[in-house]
């Protein structure tokens, strides 16, 4: 199949995944539902101190091990400096895990990613200009505004919602096992070319490292901890590609490895939340 068709399928069965995931969301939950999760004061500094502090120091450190190529270690802090992937609520209904814990733990991820950015990566990476709007948008009208069109239809139209949730769910599922076989194949060659540069350890070392350090800060409730865990684990490929064409459009190396890192961690995660679910009890019927 010609790249470009696989290229194109991607991209719509991420946008696909992302706005029917977010609906979903939105028609199954309320918003003090979403907030209440978020009342833990020492939970939420937690969860802002390891996705903003933690897991860009285990960028440098991992660096420093493998002595990665600029275009990898470029790559390596965008993804660790973007919190907040929209892929979270799916990873914790896997999981087994707080589903509003998930969704207000996502959000207040997203939104503090569209500050940090700007004001980091200049910091952490010399001569890169971040343009705030070009990620809060993209975060905004793919992820923020079709949940609050599901939280406004749970509210004002609740069987509409109750009927249409189950459904955004399956196209959402379906969707994202899609865009991991067309991303798989589409990307096969940048996969292969990652194989001798220690690209692909350096992705799966930050994102394994990222998902153990959620899940040991996520407290005594399981279903916070594994949820902190697969949030803290799974970066905001979205915002990383934004950052990535807007500074490095001229360097493909960059590009390739956050597409390709996004797909391991995809796979990883996916399987790490089958692991939480497969741990978590399930009540016998009466």
């Amino acid at each position: 199949m010609d790249s470009s068709v696989l290229d194109t399928i991607v991209a719509l069965s991420v946008l696909v995944f992302v706005v029917s995931s977010m609906l979903a969301m939105g028609f199954g939950l309320t918003i003090p539902q979403i907030i209440e999760p978020l009342r833990n004061w020492r939970l939420v500094l937690i969860a802002l101190a390891i996705n903003f502090v933690a897991v860009p120091a285990l960028a440098y450190l991992i660096d420093l091990v493998l002595s990665l190529d600029e275009s990898l270690f470029i790559g390596l802090i965008l993804m660790a400096t973007a919190a907040g992937a929209p892929f979270l609520p799916k990873l914790a209904q896997v999981a087994k895990g707080d589903m509003a814990y998930s969704v207000g733990l996502m959000v207040m991820l997203m939104v503090v990613t569209v500050l940090y950015m700007p004001i980091a990566l200049p910091l952490l990476l010399e001569g890169v200009e971040v343009d705030a709007w070009a990620i809060a948008s993209s975060l905004i009208f793919l992820m923020i505004l079709p949940m609050a069109i599901g939280l406004f239809f749970k509210w004002r139209y609740e069987g509409v919602a109750d009927t249409l949730e189950p459904l955004m769910g399956q196209i959402s599922t379906f969707a994202i096992a899609l865009m991991v076989v067309a991303g798989i194949i589409a990307n096969w060659d940048s996969i292969v070319g990652l194989i001798g540069t220690r690209g692909i350890v350096a992705a799966a070392v930050l994102i394994v490292g990222g998902l153990a350090m959620g899940y040991l800060g996520g407290g005594s409730d399981a279903g916070k901890r594994s949820v902190l865990g697969l949030g803290t684990g799974q970066r905001n490929l979205s915002a990383a590609l934004v950052v990535a064409g807007q500074n490095f459009s001229d360097d493909p190396d960059v590009l390739a490895f956050i597409i390709v890192a996004g797909m391991i961690g995809l796979i990883i995660l996916m399987l790490g939340a089958g692991e939480f679910g497969r741990r978590v009890e399930v009540p016998e019927s009466a």
